[in-house]
């Protein structure tokens, strides 16, 4: 199990309040594994409301048809990194 950063934990914790994950701690999710399918199990639904509470968080613009938004969506640490890449950018 790899450790999550600080960054990774506070957004675990954004992933876990906006979706109700109320089985899950934010801890759990590894960094590494994927957000979607075997994975947290996230689905279509969740990246809309997760892509929302992360625009007005960290004021990054999330485009469903760019495919490095896509990607981002990978899993937690891939998100955190393009969160990092792109917040100054808003």
């Amino acid at each position: 199990m790899q450790a999550q950063s600080d960054q990774e934990s506070e957004l675990a914790k954004l992933i876990v309040e906006t979706l109700n994950l109320e089985d899950t701690e934010p801890a759990e999710i590894e960094p590494d594994e994927p957000l979607f399918g075997e994975g947290l199990g996230l689905d279509s639904i969740d990246a809309l409301e997760l892509a929302l509470a992360i625009s007005q968080k960290y004021e990054v613009q999330l485009r469903a048809e760019d495919e490095k938004v896509q990607h981002a969506f990978g899993t937690l640490r891939s998100l955190n990194t393009f969160i990092q890449n792109h917040s100054a950018e808003a």
